[in-house]
């Protein structure tokens, strides 16, 4: 898409706690559509949960809506958490140094975390260096307190390099190096496929934590999660928007998708366990 033309102007069914809202919103490689026109509005303080089959466009969505893919049709309309009143934007008609205030309210928690070779301190510490200029005491202080929000071990953790981190340890310090810049929306990409079910209650509950602990300037967390985890939408209760074949094909709560009695929604239940690579953990209390 074009970033040379005027943005067009917020419609009128876009209601004031939007903070992110897609109209029209399409994506295509290479002539193969993977997202056909949609509209989505993710409102202040959701936790969201993006569902869907491998291949459905989730991730795809997810990339569209925060600005790391632009769409090929439509427009994203998003706060502007560094401007008084935090206007909405439309950030698929802004180039990238008119993005970067945007994402400064944004993290991205990524599938394969996409922590880099250096330690545990370096992997958390680079984003206030090289964005925000902190000196060094500053920025350990932050470090240190995000890791210990994310219940590691900072003493032992903050050494480390990212092979000599489990899975959920590397899970945990994506978070904090997440939470270091105080993001106003987090985006999580399938936070934990592959994770054994004890390793996902314990990312489970940090989601929870994360997303109920407001910002440093008192704003509501925003929580868009791409997941094919069962147990996870269990225990967090999000709203659920599912795609299929590139559309939204449910979005609503857990509990109405929970019960859904056929169509996708209850064909893409039976098969979650199964995408997720690991066995449905039973109930746990809470």
């Amino acid at each position: 898409m074009s970033r040379t033309h005027a943005p067009p102007a917020l419609p009128p069914d876009v209601p004031p706690d939007a903070e992110v809202a897609a109209r029209g919103l399409a994506k295509a490689f290479d002539g193969r559509q993977v997202l056909s026109p949609l509209d989505l509005t993710i409102r202040q303080g959701e936790i969201v949960a993006i569902v869907g089959a491998s291949g459905s466009g989730k991730t795809v969505l997810m990339q569209c809506l925060c600005g790391l893919l632009a769409a090929s049709a439509g427009t994203v309309w998003a706060r502007d958490h560094s401007r008084p009143g935090a206007p909405r934007v439309a950030i698929t008609h802004m180039g990238e140094r008119e993005l970067e205030p945007v994402r400064r309210a944004w993290s991205v928690v990524f599938q394969q975390n996409a922590l880099f070779s250096g330690s545990v301190y370096e992997n958390c510490a680079i984003w206030l260096r090289e964005n925000l200029r902190w000196d060094e005491a500053r920025i350990d202080v932050r470090v240190r307190k995000v890791l210990a929000d994310t219940g590691l071990d900072v003493k032992d953790v903050l050494p480390k390099g990212r092979d000599a981190l489990s899975g959920g340890m590397a899970k945990r310090v994506a978070v904090a190096r997440a939470l270091v810049s105080d993001p106003a929306v987090i985006w999580y990409d399938e936070p934990t496929t592959g994770l054994d079910p004890g390793s996902a209650r314990v990312i489970h509950d940090l989601i929870w934590q994360t997303h109920h602990a407001r910002t440093a300037s008192g704003v509501q967390r925003t929580s868009v999660i791409v997941t094919h985890d069962r147990d996870l939408l269990r225990r967090l209760h999000p709203r659920v928007v599912m795609l299929d074949g590139g559309t939204v094909c449910f979005d609503g709560p857990y509990e109405a998708f929970a019960h859904a009695a056929g169509g996708p929604a209850a064909a893409y239940l039976a098969e979650m366990p199964a995408l997720q690579g690991r066995p449905v953990a039973p109930p746990q209390p809470g």
